[in-house]
């Protein structure tokens, strides 16, 4: 996953209105632990090619990740149809992630 983080990123009423099943991904590219993640959301990402994948650079003043509430990173949110279904905060394992890919249905 050696995609980086966007720096620009969606407004949450965009993110809401979106169709289908959606991962958001938050962190910043010199987080440790998002690095550290990176090879475990890669692995867990190869059976969910179908699922759209936003990498989204946190910090303070982004609104995206304050409407969602984020405080550690990396923190993943699983969306359907602009609803969280799930989230994984720092992610230890592929099987964390897989669970939240679990309740996309």
């Amino acid at each position: 996953m050696a995609t980086p983080y966007s720096t620009t990123a969606p407004t949450r009423e965009e993110v809401d209105a979106l169709a289908g099943t959606t991962v958001l991904e938050f962190g910043t590219d010199w987080c440790g632990y998002c690095q550290g993640a990176q090879p475990l959301i890669g692995r867990a990402f190869e059976s969910h090619t179908d699922v759209r994948h936003l990498k989204i650079e946190d910090g303070p003043g982004r609104p995206l990740g304050r409407s969602f509430r984020v405080k550690l990173w990396p923190t993943l949110i699983f969306m359907r149809n602009g609803a969280e279904v799930a989230r994984v905060v720092r992610p230890g394992d592929v099987e964390s992630i897989a669970e939240g890919f679990g309740a996309l249905g």
